[in-house]
């Protein structure tokens, strides 16, 4: 084989191989880049509501208790009882 020819073939294979480390590693760090976003975006919406539920969920049904705004629920909405729903039913019915 000729010289020339032999050191031009080299110098491809060099290339190539160098080509082929780069895109590897590329598709490595987006790999990771997208497995990064994903833990970012579930920490970013269940962070949020484990820290309600864990410190001011409690903390929020007891003022809720002390004001006497009655049972709430783990949402924090009161829930009427049925006596009041009987007495708004009966107001709407003198009221037509």
């Amino acid at each position: 084989m000729d010289p020339e020819l032999k050191r031009i073939l080299d110098e491809t294979h060099a290339l190539a191989r160098d080509n082929h480390r780069m895109l590897r590693a590329i598709r490595r760090d987006q790999i990771i880049s997208f497995f990064g976003k994903i833990v970012f975006w579930i920490l970013l919406i269940i962070l949020p509501l484990y820290v309600y539920q864990q410190y001011l969920g409690p903390i929020m049904s007891k003022f809720s208790v002390l004001y006497g705004m009655g049972t709430t629920t783990p949402s924090g909405s009161s829930l009427p009882t049925t006596a009041e729903l009987q007495k708004l039913i009966d107001s709407y019915k003198v009221k037509q």
